[in-house]
């Protein structure tokens, strides 16, 4: 087996082949599809999660000011609606807290939109986010205008399932025409359809001769309209890449591939997949998550979560003694390791220091990617279960009793 020609594979089925697959799509399905037949054909016992998730279809959106049309996106899980009327324009939460939405149209700009709100559903929603929504929900606006800081490019700054209600973003240029024409009318049409549907997070096990498992994560949905071969076509062509490798052998402990769906929403499957397993996440010896790894500009990353001293120096003596070009770094908590340790459950997170900014944008396709950095993850990880096969799941555990030695 070639694991640099098989990685670049998997990742072009990903990001090519199948796209952009933001959770609810076809494509998304389509990517689902496609990963449990390879896990199923490593010989694995394959499920699907399944959870419920709208069917968000996009139709048709149009912007107006005083007649003259501005950019304008529907967010994605928007509800239709045609309004009219002059904004009020916001910047802060506390603009936002002393004044009455109900039935306005509403442009935020400045510190509200500096980032995208965090879903109402997500595992872990900031305060600031939290009074932001309810205060929404309560006052009821006719309709919100969020307007993208990025430069070039339009990004989604609500991506809500939950909320009910319309919403579309503008890039910046079209942003600034509304703030120095303020006063004027602007007429907000959104053409968008939901229907019932489903997504599920891919979950294949490999049972092992003693107990305790080890188990391998990434994340296979994309923002709209982004490949996501960084972010996080290469995290799942990692670990399909495991999954091939490791068929055949020996290996005395359990295995369990976990390709969630929703990360970028909040992490909608990981909650799914914390509902059904909660009472087995005792048996795992640690969590290793994928999430952005093998840009030809950056550099591999390493970061350990909720271990003991020994499991965090077992990792770092590893990296040293094998791996010069992989760079230990401060935990962050943004990703699918975030059920595991925060749930006690000691992690890996691998993913990138110093890569190029394509991070859920067109630009996040395969021509970033190395297949010499994607072997590199593949080897570590595959050298990081072989060296914690023999452990047990409490030796590893912040909380547990380290043995002696």
């Amino acid at each position: 087996m070639n694991i640099a020609t098989r990685v670049m594979e998997y990742l072009s089925q990903l990001s090519e082949t199948i796209g952009p697959r933001p959770a609810g799509s076809s494509a998304n399905q389509a990517a689902a599809d496609y990963i449990h037949g390879v896990l199923e054909g490593c010989g694995l016992l394959v499920q699907r999660q399944e959870f419920p998730f709208p069917s968000w279809q996009h139709r048709n959106t149009s912007l107006h000011l005083s007649g003259a049309p501005l950019d304008a996106e529907a967010n994605p899980f928007s509800p239709s609606c045609d309004v009219t009327g002059v904004p009020v324009i916001l910047a802060t939460v506390g603009e936002l807290e002393a004044t009455d939405l109900t039935g306005r149209v509403v442009v935020l700009h400045g510190d509200l939109t500096r980032e995208q709100f965090a879903t109402k559903g997500a595992i872990y929603v900031p305060e600031r986010d939290k009074a932001i929504i309810a205060l929404l929900e309560r006052q009821a606006p006719a309709a919100l205008i969020t307007v993208s800081l990025d430069l070039g490019m339009v990004h989604s700054l609500i991506q809500d399932w939950d909320l009910p209600l319309p919403s579309a973003t503008v890039p910046s240029d079209a942003g600034l025409a509304l703030l120095r024409r303020r006063g004027e009318q602007v007429h907000l049409r959104i053409d968008t359809r939901t229907t019932p549907g489903h997504s599920s997070n891919v979950v294949a096990t490999r049972l092992g001769d003693r107990d305790g498992r080890i188990v391998l994560c990434a994340h296979y949905d994309t923002y709209p309209k982004t490949p996501g071969a960084w972010d996080n076509g290469s995290g799942v062509a990692v670990i399909l890449t495991i999954a091939e490798l490791l068929r055949g052998r020996d290996i005395p402990i359990g295995l369990e591939w976990v390709v969630f769906n929703g990360e970028e929403l909040g992490g909608v499957g990981d909650l799914e997949y914390l509902r059904r397993c909660r009472g087995t996440l005792d048996g795992i010896i640690a969590a290793i998550n994928i999430d952005g790894v093998g840009q030809e500009l950056g550099s591999t990353s390493i970061a350990t979560f909720a271990a003991s001293a020994a499991f965090a120096a077992h990792v770092s003596a590893l990296v040293r003694e094998g791996y010069p070009g992989v760079v230990e770094v401060d935990p962050w908590p943004a990703s699918d390791h975030y059920i595991f340790y925060s749930n006690g459950v000691p992690s890996i997170a691998l993913t990138s220091s110093g890569q190029a900014n394509v991070l859920h944008r067109p630009a996040d396709t395969i021509e970033w990617m190395s297949a010499a950095r994607l072997s590199e993850v593949v080897a570590l990880t595959a050298d990081l279960i072989g060296s914690l096969q023999g452990k047990d799941p409490l030796w590893g555990r912040a909380t547990g009793q380290e043995p002696a030695g």
